[in-house]
């Protein structure tokens, strides 16, 4: 029964491999995901927020692809930080700090356990998806089935692989064009991103379908 569950749930999910910090969905599109930080527009003056809205709509206007914008918000676990504390209070010989340390340590106990802590991340899904989208077979063969038929020296699937992997290789310099031109763009509104790698690619939905388990360390800028 478990295993049919893990099976539909796979289901769900679009993704066929993570390579070279590139998303590939089953359907053959490919995907690079950016870390963004944020602005607080309100903050701004008003010739400041002038200035972020004029480049923004220069942002949007310079576009020839769509982008998708991705707001995530999480309970953040402060544990590790209390456990930082903790020890900090340990190693403390002054028992005034002692003390006071207990003190901020117990205070974020208990606001933690009476409000729910938000941590708010921001994404941006850069796509591109190929004129000719190999059948999902063909794309079963590029990672790892095109490793392995490298392996194998005189094997038929040698050639067929290596085409496959060059034809990857020209649609992933593309996407990182459309990612160097999102970057850009972004930047001068003032907005810094930075694409994620493969392992933070599977941490980032290892915790979106498991946001109850105990999370690594935050990606951050």
């Amino acid at each position: 029964m478990a295993k049919a569950d893990s099976s539909s749930t796979q289901d769900f999910v679009d993704i066929r491999e993570i390579y070279e910090d590139v998303l590939i969905l089953k359907t053959g599109g490919l995907r690079k995901v950016l870390l963004a930080s944020g602005i607080n527009v309100e903050l701004k003056s008003e010739e400041e927020q002038n200035v972020i809205y004029f480049e923004y709509q220069n942002f949007l206007n310079s576009l020839e692809f769509s982008l998708q914008l991705i707001v995530h918000s999480r309970k953040l676990n402060v544990n590790n930080y209390l456990k930082l504390l903790e020890e900090r209070e340990t190693e403390e010989e002054d028992e005034l700090l002692k003390n006071e340390v207990a003190e901020y340590r117990e205070f974020i106990r208990s606001f933690v356990a009476e409000n729910d802590i938000m941590a708010k991340h921001f994404f941006v899904v850069v796509p591109y998806d190929p004129v000719t989208v190999p059948s999902a077979r063909g794309l079963g063969k590029i990672l790892p089935g095109v490793l392995a038929a490298k392996k194998t020296e005189g094997s038929d699937a040698t050639e067929e692989a290596e085409g496959r992997t060059e034809e990857l290789s020209k649609n992933i310099l593309q996407l990182n064009q459309r990612v160097d031109h999102t970057i850009a763009g972004l930047h001068n509104i003032g907005i810094r991103t930075v694409p994620l790698n493969n392992e933070e690619l599977i941490e980032l939905f290892y915790n979106l379908y498991n946001p109850e388990a105990i999370e690594k360390e935050n990606i951050s800028l």
